[in-house]
């Protein structure tokens, strides 16, 4: 008999509180993408741009994105998060590593959230010393960052800011980032 795969039991797991917190209004809202499905996938500067077209197509995506920025949406992209090291987001590529390039599963390392609302980048530049205003980071903005003194990364998708955060601090940037949204209006979802 096939053995199943356990679920995957999320860093947050008895932490999230679903419902409005804080002032009236909802200024932001704070939702953890479960399931996540993530790869990475990491070339040498020779083999970059064979290695992210051959990643690229078999992600379903059409193109390759340029440094700092992502293609695709909310569901389903290629995320250039370094010059030589690019995200596979909500599709699996394979696992074999080859002479291009080296291929990691990073799916059971991150917590996967997603903020919206009109406070959103105001929460959010309380905590990361980059310019969130849509100007300067756009959607499909991509930036390896700092949160609280954690390495994050933070994309700007269709949907929102989708911040991936190593599940080790997961808990404890949820609570910064529950507690500061409160004078925003939060809402949490399930």
């Amino acid at each position: 008999m096939a053995e199943q795969t356990p679920a995957r039991i999320s860093a947050l797991s008895g932490h999230i509180i679903p419902g409005h917190h804080g002032v009236e209004g909802s200024g932001v809202t704070i939702k953890e993408v479960p399931d996540l499905m993530l790869w990475q996938m990491a070339a040498w500067a020779d083999t970059v741009d064979r290695a992210a077209s051959q990643v690229a197509q078999q992600s379903g995506m059409g193109s390759v994105p340029g440094f700092a920025a992502a293609t695709g949406n909310h569901q389903r992209a290629l995320l250039r998060i370094e010059p030589l090291k690019f995200w596979v987001f909500g599709a699996s590529v394979s696992s074999e590593s080859s002479d291009q390039s080296v291929v990691l599963d990073l799916s059971h390392s991150r917590t996967h959230l997603r903020l919206t609302g009109d406070n959103a980048t105001d929460l959010l530049n309380s905590y990361m010393p980059i310019d969130l205003r849509e100007r300067s980071f756009p959607v499909n903005s991509v930036a390896s960052t700092a949160f609280h003194h954690v390495g994050v990364t933070l994309w700007r998708s269709d949907a929102g800011f989708e911040l991936f955060i190593p599940r080790g601090f997961a808990l404890s940037l949820w609570e910064l980032l529950q507690d500061a949204a409160l004078q925003y209006g939060l809402t949490v979802e399930p």
